[in-house]
C-alpha cells in the first residue's frame, strides 16, 4: 500500500470504471487509511480509489477537516438510493486536476447507503458540502471527473 500516489489528468485510470469491493479483508481498512492520509496531506475533502491508481468502489472523504474538527468517513460500494430534484451551482476542485475548479450543479439533498472498512452497512441523508463531496467521489467511481460536468457562467 506504501506505493499509492495521487494520479494526475489525463491518467486513464481516472476514467476507468471502478468494480465493486467484494474482499473486506485488512488490507481494505490499510488502504482506506492511506487514502485518509494522502488527501489530508493533498488538502483534499475526498479521496476515489482511482485517484490512487485503485479501480474499487471505495473513497473516503473528511468535510469538517479544515475547520478543525476530523471526521473521516470510509465509503466502501457506496449507493445514492434517492436525490433532491432542487439542484444549487458550486465550484468543485479536484486533487487529480489541480488549479481547475469547476462550475457543477448537483442536488442539494441525497440518501446514501455504504459499507464502511468494518463491513457495517450505513445509511444517511446528505446536504449541502457533504451531499456534493459525495457526488464528486462517486462520480469518480464511474470515470466521469468534474471537468466532464463543467457549467461555464453566461
Amino acid at each position: 500500500m506504501s506505493d499509492l500516489h495521487l494520479h494526475l489528468y489525463p491518467d486513464p485510470v481516472l476514467r476507468e470504471i471502478c468494480l465493486p469491493v467484494l474482499d473486506f479483508e485488512a488490507d481494505l481498512a490499510t488502504l482506506a487509511e492511506h487514502m485518509l492520509e494522502i488527501m489530508y496531506q493533498a488538502h483534499g475533502r475526498g479521496l476515489a480509489g482511482p485517484q490512487v491508481g485503485v479501480s474499487r468502489r471505495i473513497f473516503v472523504m473528511d468535510a469538517s477537516w479544515k475547520e478543525g474538527v476530523k471526521a473521516p468517513v470510509i465509503c466502501i460500494n457506496p449507493e445514492v438510493l434517492w436525490m433532491s430534484d432542487q439542484m444549487e451551482y458550486g465550484e468543485e476542485g479536484c486533487l487529480s486536476i489541480p488549479d481547475t475548479p469547476c462550475r457543477v450543479q448537483r442536488p442539494v439533498e441525497i440518501d446514501l447507503r455504504w459499507v464502511g472498512s468494518d463491513g457495517a452497512l450505513s445509511e444517511a441523508r446528505l446536504t449541502g458540502v457533504v451531499a456534493r463531496i459525495v457526488l464528486h467521489e462517486l462520480d469518480h467511481l464511474d470515470g466521469i471527473l468534474c471537468i466532464d460536468r463543467h457549467e461555464a457562467v453566461s
